[in-house]
């Protein structure tokens, strides 16, 4: 099953209803899922459940649809002269792997140091959320959000460190739940400035 229903419609058609139009082929694949799994699609408790799969896989999804730069377009160019680090601490986010499809949920910090420019502070939270509304995995996904704060806002550095846990570990697997996984990603002044890097990760709590 594709988490997007098709990726060249990333804009799904409304059904008479007013909710997303489902498609016979994706609702007819959730219903080989269920029957593989060992249950009925027939049954009435899961007679409508191909149609709420889809449409939940399409919101959680939503991030195809997004491009996180655009957020970060309207910048401000008078900051009384701040040249400090910005800070959006312990942002939640939720995330799907794309190794198992299971939900990946956490916390994100995303710093910068800015030089002549600064954004709407709720647009970090913005970026984060348009890449982890997609396949990932939390490598990458820690990569893309400090790649695309430094390639729009040119900062003087940038810090992203993300804490979540994973649910392909915690229900299946090595069924190990309460662990985190702790990735980051330093750029520019943070990776290259010891005495930075250990302030940013201060004011994150690390």
């Amino acid at each position: 099953m594709s988490c997007a229903d098709d990726h060249d419609d990333l804009h799904p058609q409304l059904g008479a209803d007013g909710k997303i139009a489902v498609p016979d082929d994706v609702q007819e694949a959730i219903r080989t899922l269920i029957r593989w799994s060992g249950d009925d699609p027939a049954r009435e408790g899961l007679l409508d459940t191909p149609k709420r799969v889809a449409r939940a896989w399409k919101e959680y999804c939503r991030g195809y649809a997004d491009d996180p730069a655009i957020h970060l377009a309207r910048q401000f160019e008078e900051v009384g002269g701040y040249d400090e680090i910005v800070l959006l601490k312990d942002i939640p986010f939720q995330s799907h792997c794309e190794h198992h499809m299971a939900p990946i949920t956490g916390k994100a910090s995303i710093a910068y140091l800015p030089t002549d420019r600064v954004v709407g502070i709720s647009k970090l939270a913005r970026v984060l959320h348009g890449f982890a509304q997609r396949l990932q995995i939390q490598e990458r996904l820690t990569a893309e959000v400090a790649q695309c704060i430094w390639d729009n806002l040119r900062p003087e550095g940038v810090a992203v460190v993300i804490e979540a846990q994973h649910g392909c570990m915690t229900g299946r697997g090595v069924r190990t739940p309460g662990v985190g996984m702790v990735t980051s990603r330093m750029m520019g002044s943070f990776l290259t400035d010891p005495r930075s890097r250990k302030e940013v990760l201060s004011l994150m709590g690390y």
